[in-house]
C-alpha cells in the first residue's frame, strides 16, 4: 500500500559520531553503516521516541591482508584481525570465517542504540539524547546491542534488544520509569532470537510475548498441509517480564501459498484493538543476497493470540526507492523495509521503520486501511 505521509526522519548524516560511545577509542575511522530499526513510544510528555541502532562500521575493514572487526572487551573497544583468504566478504555487513564445521561469522559494524525525541506525529526530530545511549556493558554483547523493541505495559517500560557475542546471540531486556533512562535488566532469552516483542498490556493476569528461535533444521508439515517448515513466530508467557515460557500453541506460521514468508519474524509490540491485538511482522522472499523484506499485519484474539482472527497476504508496508533516492551514494542493501515500532494517533498509526538497513522510517497508516475503526 501507499500512504499520504510516508518519510525518512533520520539519515545517517543526522548521527554525531563524536558523541559516540566508541569516539576516540580507535586508531581508525569509522562512519554511520545505517541509521536504522528504531523502537518506538510515547512519552510522558506526549512526544515519540525512537531508540535507533547506530551501526558503526569501519570505514575500511580490510587492510594489510586482514578483514578486522570491533569488539567492546571490559569497558573498551578493540579491533580483531582476520586473515582475508579465510573470510567470505561478499556481505558489506559481515563476514563468514571459513575452516571450521560451523557456520560462523562476524561484523563489520558494531551497533549501539540512541534515543532520538520526535513530534507527537513523529515527523519531526526534536532532540537525540546521545547521553542517553545504550552500549554495550557485558561480554554477552561484545559485538553490539542492536534492534530495540519498545513496550509500555502499565507504568513501565519493557525494551528488547539483541545482544551478539560469541557465547550467545540472546535477547536482552532493559527498563525505564519514563521511556528514556533505560536500565539493563538481564537476558530474558538464551537462544538466537532476533524479534521478541513484548504486548503492549496483561492477558490473564501475565505478560506475552512474540518470540521467533532460529535453528539450522526444520521438520516438514504434511504435502497438502497449509503451512511451510521454517522460522516462525512463536508465543510466550511471563510472570514478571523476566521469566519467560514458551506458549504450547503455535503462532504466526510461514504459509505455504506465498513465497512471501520464505523467512518471517516479529515486527512492533502487539497492541490491543476492538477486533483483537495488532502485530505487524516482516515476510522475507528469497532474493540476492538478504531477500526481499515487507510489511504484514495480523490481528490476534484478545484472550488467546495463538488463534489469529484475520490477516492477509498483501504487504501493508513495501520498500520505497523514492525515500532513499536522495541516499544513493550510501546504499548497500535494497528491498527492505523492517518494522519495528507503532504508537496509536487517533485515527492512524505512527509506523516505525528501518529503511534498507539504512534509515529512520515514518508511515501514518490510516486504521481504515486495516479494516479497523
Amino acid at each position: 500500500m501507499k500512504f499520504a505521509i510516508d518519510k525518512l526522519v533520520l539519515v545517517p548524516d543526522d548521527i554525531d559520531l563524536s558523541k559516540s560511545p566508541l569516539a576516540g577509542q580507535l586508531d581508525v575511522g569509522t562512519y554511520v553503516l545505517g541509521a536504522f530499526n528504531p523502537g518506538l513510544t510515547r512519552l510522558p510528555n506526549g512526544n515519540l521516541l525512537m531508540v535507533v541502532r547506530v551501526a558503526e562500521a569501519l570505514r575500511k575493514p580490510i587492510f594489510d591482508n586482514h578483514v578486522h572487526c570491533i569488539r567492546w572487551d571490559e569497558g573498551r573497544y578493540l579491533l580483531d584481525a582476520w586473515p582475508l583468504q579465510g573470510a567470505d566478504t561478499a556481505d558489506p555487513r559481515k563476514f563468514l570465517i571459513h575452516g571450521g564445521k560451523w557456520r560462523v561469522m562476524a561484523l563489520t559494524s558494531l551497533s549501539w542504540l540512541l534515543p532520538v525525541e520526535l513530534t507527537p506525529d513523529g515527523l519531526e526530530v526534536v532532540a537525540i539524547h546521545y547521553d542517553r545511549a545504550v552500549a554495550p556493558s557485558g561480554n554477552w554483547q561484545c559485538y553490539g546491542v542492536e534492534d530495540a523493541r519498545i513496550s509500555r505495559v502499565g507504568d513501565e517500560y519493557l525494551m528488547t534488544t539483541c545482544s551478539v557475542s560469541p557465547e550467545r546471540h540472546s535477547t536482552t531486556l532493559y527498563t525505564s520509569n519514563n521511556g528514556i533512562d533505560w536500565t539493563f535488566a538481564d537476558i530474558v532469552l538464551d537462544h538466537q532470537n532476533k524479534d521478541m516483542l513484548i504486548f503492549e498490556g496483561l492477558i490473564g493476569g501475565q505478560y506475552w510475548a512474540q518470540t521467533r528461535p532460529l535453528g539450522d533444521l526444520y521438520f516438514a508439515y504434511p504435502p497438502d498441509s497449509e503451512w511451510r517448515p521454517g522460522p516462525s513466530i512463536n508465543l510466550a508467557t511471563s510472570p514478571d517480564a523476566r521469566h519467560w515460557k514458551p506458549y504450547r500453541e503455535p503462532g504466526l506460521r510461514p504459509h505455504a501459498n506465498t513465497v512471501a514468508t520464505a523467512r518471517m519474524g516479529g515486527g512492533t509490540p502487539p497492541i490491543l484493538t476492538d477486533e483483537g491485538w495488532l502485530t505487524l511482522w516482516h515476510g522475507v522472499e528469497p532474493k540476492e543476497i538478504v531477500g526481499l523484506y515487507r510489511t504484514y499485519f495480523s490481528i490476534l484474539d484478545r484472550d488467546d493470540p495463538s488463534k489469529v482472527v484475520r490477516t492477509q497476504h498483501a504487504p501493508l508496508l513495501e520498500a520505497n526507492p523514492e525515500l532513499t533516492r536522495p541516499l544513493e551514494d550510501r546504499m548497500y542493501v535494497r528491498d527492505v523495509v523492517f518494522t519495528t515500532g507503532i504508537a496509536d494517533c487517533g485515527n492512524h498509526y505512527v509506523v516505525a521503520s528501518g529503511e534498507a538497513d539504512l534509515a529512520c522510517r515514518i508511515t501514518h497508516v490510516p486504521k481504515a486501511a486495516l479494516g479497523l475503526r
